[in-house]
């Protein structure tokens, strides 16, 4: 029931907040270990999300783990959504990114802290699979409730980047979005985040 009213019981990067405004915060989050997954756009746009089952899979949250030891990973929050230009690294939670003109998305899981270093997780059997480890990073932050629609990403990255822009903030990358709740969240109880790094 509290999946549905938009309760996050799972675990959630840990970050400071350096600075908090009435439009964003910046916030520095700590080094990380991802799990991510690569796959066609067309596919992401035409909601086959092949990227979230072949993690999930990964970490054990549809069916046997599908890793070496097997080891059940438990499963943490946000999922992050990247859409770039170009190739560039990727950051955060449960993380997706649209690469190369929008050919392919790129998904990652943020693991549990407990794994500080690439070589802690276990490995995948699935060799689409990739675990890398992602630095400190620095992003301007603003929240918002709803379904995600890509509209309304587009219209809160444009108000965040003028925002980070007229504060004198120097944008590092492109954004990215964090969802943190399962699709059958009521959508007005749904938590998400509109991230740009910023150096």
């Amino acid at each position: 029931m509290g999946l549905i009213l938009g309760k996050i019981t799972v675990e959630t990067p840990k970050y400071e907040a350096i600075a908090v405004t009435d439009d964003y915060e910046i916030r520095k989050y700590p080094p990380s270990v991802i799990a991510e997954v690569t796959y066609s756009a067309a596919d992401f746009k035409s909601g086959k999300d092949g990227g979230f089952t072949i993690l999930a899979s990964y970490i054990g949250a549809i069916g046997e783990p599908k890793n070496a030891k097997p080891e059940k990973i438990a499963m943490t929050a946000p999922v992050i959504t990247k859409t770039a230009s170009e190739k560039i690294a990727m950051t955060a939670p449960v993380v997706t990114k649209n690469e190369g003109g929008g050919e392919m998305v790129t998904m990652a899981f943020i693991l549990p802290s407990k794994y500080a270093k690439a070589e802690d997780a276990p490995k995948p059997v699935d060799e689409r699979v990739v675990i890398r480890e992602e630095g400190e990073k620095k992003y301007g932050v603003t929240r918002f409730s709803g379904v995600a629609r890509d509209d309304v990403v587009a219209e809160k990255v444009e108000k965040l980047s003028k925002c980070l822009e007229r504060d004198g903030y120097k944008i590092a990358g492109d954004f990215l979005l964090a969802r943190y709740n399962p699709p059958w969240t009521l959508p007005p109880l749904r938590t998400n985040d509109v991230m740009i790094p910023v150096e």
